[in-house]
C-alpha cells in the first residue's frame, strides 16, 4: 500500500464538533461587515434532518439537505413586531460529507463555508436563485 492509503488508515470522520470548529472558522473567515450583518444567529450541526422537517420540506432522502435557515429572515422583520425566535442556521453533517465524498474536487472547509454562505443568505431574505446568480457573479 501506499503512504497515501496508510494516511487514512486510522482516520475517522469529522465529528460534530469538528464540523462546529470549521464552521465558526467559515464564518470568522468573512467579512466583518458581513458578520456583522448576520446579527444573532445560532448555528447549529446536526447529523441529519429530522424527520418531521424532510417531511414538511418534501424530501424524502435525508441525504439531500446539506443545510437550513430557520426563523424570520431580515427583510420580513420589523421594530415593531414581538421579538422573533432565535434564527438559527443548520448544518447537516452526514450529507456534508457525502457530498464532499461524491464531489472530490474540493476541501470540506470550502463546502461547509458554501452552505454556510447559502443559509446566511437566506437569513437576508435572499432565494435559491439570488444566491446562485450571486455566486455565479463571483465566478
Amino acid at each position: 500500500m501506499t503512504d497515501a492509503v496508510f494516511a487514512w488508515a486510522d482516520q475517522s470522520a469529522p465529528s460534530l464538533d469538528d464540523f462546529a470548529r470549521l464552521a465558526e472558522a467559515a464564518f470568522a473567515d468573512l467579512p466583518g461587515e458581513f458578520r456583522a450583518h448576520t446579527g444573532e444567529v445560532e448555528f447549529r450541526i446536526l447529523d441529519f434532518a429530522d424527520p418531521d422537517t424532510l417531511s414538511e420540506m418534501g424530501i424524502e432522502d435525508p441525504f439531500e439537505l446539506t443545510g437550513l435557515y430557520h426563523g424570520v429572515d431580515l427583510s420580513q422583520r420589523s421594530v415593531s413586531d414581538p421579538s422573533p425566535q432565535p434564527s438559527r442556521i443548520y448544518l447537516y453533517r452526514r450529507p456534508i460529507l457525502d457530498e464532499w465524498s461524491e464531489r472530490g474536487d474540493v476541501g470540506l472547509s470550502e463546502i461547509i463555508a458554501h452552505v454556510l454562505i447559502h443559509e446566511i443568505g437566506h437569513h437576508f431574505g435572499l432565494s435559491d436563485d439570488d444566491i446562485d446568480a450571486i455566486e455565479a457573479g463571483l465566478r
